[in-house]
């Protein structure tokens, strides 16, 4: 199955986002950790990173991933841009190694060549996009009652990011799309999980170590984004049993290349001591058996 110039443009905007939005944990991280010394930590509900343009730069280039994201949405099916995400897994756990001394294990080098073998796996076999000609037309497949009961169960974000990636790519094609409620809808929608997001992330980094925070932000939204994705647009529709198997391998290599960066976080600060001539240690309150005489 041939790739589509439209899945070439998603994969480029995909790539780009993963670049700057693993870039920004790492930065956002910086400006945390400066705040923490200067005031309340976000952790226990303090808001002094604000005051650290280290931050802002961090959130800045946040922003600017998520844009490229949003227009990847747009061009590709979510299927192919959403796994491509491990990126910034991989990114952030680079930087992380060598900027916050965050060590990387062998484990994690290796979970990191598994999201790179996922990732191809999947854009090499993604579907086509589904050719949408009105933000209404959106508004159908999200009213639908599958997807409806499925929308009671998670967060629908990633719908309103295609919703609004869609129509501002018709809006720009002449085919203005900010005159229906339902483009507007969707926009609320986006802007009001995105700012949820940025709290807990924020509370979360301020937390834990970032190999934890990014695989588990991935993996979640990850695994959301394809079911949502599955019952909405139907992109498995036009594929047979081989290009679908092929898909979840590659998303479950993915998976697994996440589970062991996440496993090996803290065994890269932990060097293994070998002693090769040592003697029997025994409990402090265990007496050494002693042989009867004879």
């Amino acid at each position: 199955m041939g790739i589509s110039n439209d899945n070439v443009i998603g994969f480029v905007l995909a790539i780009s986002s993963s670049i700057f939005i693993g870039s920004s944990f790492i930065i956002k991280k910086m400006g945390l950790k400066k705040a923490a010394d200067n005031g309340n930590r976000a952790a226990t509900g303090g808001h002094s990173y604000l005051y650290e343009p280290c931050w802002w730069a961090g959130m800045i280039s946040m922003i600017v991933g998520e844009i490229a994201n949003f227009a990847a949405y747009a061009f590709a099916p979510a299927i192919l841009v959403t796994p491509l995400g491990a990126l910034s897994i991989i990114f952030s756990s680079v930087l992380a190694h060598f900027i916050l001394k965050e060590r990387l294990h062998i484990f994690g080098v290796l979970g990191c060549a598994l999201c790179m073998v996922g990732s191809t796996t999947i854009v090499l076999h993604a579907p086509y996009e589904k050719d949408i000609h009105s933000v209404k037309e959106v508004w159908q497949l999200a009213t639908e009652p599958g997807f409806l009961v499925y929308s009671f169960l998670v967060v629908i974000l990633v719908m309103g990011v295609k919703a609004v990636g869609i129509a501002l790519k018709l809006s720009f094609e002449g085919m203005n799309q900010f005159i229906y409620f339902e483009t507007w809808f969707f926009t609320l929608v986006v802007i009001g999980c995105c700012l949820l997001q940025i709290n807990y992330l924020n509370k979360a980094l301020d937390t834990f170590n970032t190999a934890v925070i990014s695989p588990v932000y991935y993996v979640m939204f990850t695994s959301l984004t394809i079911i949502a994705s599955i019952i909405m647009f139907k992109e498995w529709d036009t594929q047979n049993a081989s290009q679908i198997a092929t898909e979840l391998c590659g998303f479950v290599t993915i998976l697994s290349g996440t589970f062991l960066l996440h496993k090996t976080k803290d065994m890269g600060d932990k060097p293994t001591e070998f002693s090769v001539h040592s003697s029997p240690r025994f409990p402090n309150n265990t007496p050494a058996r002693v042989s009867p005489e004879i």
